[in-house]
């Protein structure tokens, strides 16, 4: 707590005057492009990751980047904090993009495929169930790159069940038909600082490097 204390003090003093013009702008009202979904573990920074300014990218962060599938009638089967913060992105702040993104060394995929029964945490053995069938993916030969370890084989696939999920909400699927919302599946490599999308043409998570950034861009509609 002592450096989050100091940090905020040094920001004041150091960065603010940077950015006091853009919080002025944003105080009543924000416009983000994009929601994305990603892990809360401390390791994934997602702004710092896509040098992101504030108000550039409306977060979402949980154990795993898991999203709840919705019913027919397009409500949440489990989370309402989740679907709530879809249906805002989407239907209110009007974002033109979502995105995934998983990463390597995740702590909810090694306990998916550990499969041992948490009494200590029933909130958490509950919460991922919603990456079992991503598991049963795996063991069905499913990985996209078997040089990875199990869990980060995982880790990429659940992002691609987790973009299934999404188009469960009507208000993700509608806007994805009429092609105002894109849907991406990314994958961080959290040792080697490199950042993944996922290409269906070539059915592989590719390094987004200049050339790769270029057709994502074109794939986005931008």
């Amino acid at each position: 707590m002592r450096k989050l204390i100091l940090g905020f003090a040094d920001f004041r003093e150091r960065l603010l005057p940077q950015y006091a013009e853009r919080f002025r702008e944003l105080a009543d009202a924000q416009s983000p492009d994009t929601l994305f979904i990603t892990c809360a573990d401390s390791r994934v920074v997602p702004n710092l990751l896509v040098s992101t300014d504030p108000g550039e990218l409306f977060t979402v962060r949980n154990v795993g980047n898991l999203v709840p599938p919705a019913t027919t009638e397009g409500l949440s089967t489990n989370d309402l904090s989740e679907a709530s913060a879809i249906e805002y992105a989407v239907s209110i702040l009007n974002v033109a993009n979502i995105v995934v993104c998983g990463h390597s060394g995740c702590g909810a995929m090694k306990a998916v495929l550990a499969r041992s029964p948490m009494d200590d945490a029933p909130n958490l053995d509950s919460w991922l169930h919603h990456a079992r069938s991503a598991a049963l993916r795996l063991e069905q030969g499913a990985a996209f790159d078997e040089s990875l370890k199990p869990h980060d084989q995982l880790s990429q696939i659940n992002v691609l069940v987790q973009l299934e999920h999404l188009m469960t909400y009507p208000a993700v699927s509608g806007r994805v038909q009429t092609g105002t919302l894109h849907l991406g599946g990314w994958w961080f490599d959290i040792a080697t600082g490199d950042m993944y999308a996922y290409e269906s043409q070539s059915r592989s998570f590719a390094l987004i490097e200049h050339s790769m950034a270029e057709r994502l861009i074109q794939s986005y509609g931008q």
